[in-house]
């Protein structure tokens, strides 16, 4: 299992915690660091199930100085996905990709239902 997520944010440390708290293992991943490939964006997308405007921080600085919230409804989703895969920190986090599942951001209840707890 692969965990993306940015150390400073506080949704990523609840998740983090609550993986390590019910003895799940996974890969840590840095967004920073590592950020989603343009590949990887597509196919966690499509496995996901989300519109692609699900999968932008909204909270961060970076959507709201490019006035994203004005632009993404006229960009199709391939120029979408472009976009994300150009700064990890435009990314909602965290991600936790598992077998046959792909959660953006951290609802305890979904993390109990794809991990079977």
């Amino acid at each position: 299992m692969l965990f993306i997520c940015y150390p400073k944010c506080g949704t990523c440390r609840k998740a983090r915690q609550w993986l390590d708290a019910n003895g799940v293992a996974y890969q840590y991943r840095d967004i920073r660091d590592e950020r989603p490939t343009l590949d990887e964006l597509r196919t966690w997308h499509a496995q996901s199930g989300l519109p692609t405007r699900k999968w932008f921080n909204t909270s961060g600085q970076l959507y709201k100085t490019l006035n994203l919230k004005d632009k993404l409804p006229d960009m199709s989703e391939a120029e979408q996905l472009e976009l994300l895969a150009s700064d990890g920190l435009l990314v909602k986090r965290p991600i936790l990709v598992g077998e046959g599942f792909v959660l953006v951001g951290f609802k305890e209840e979904d993390y109990r239902a794809a991990l079977g707890l």
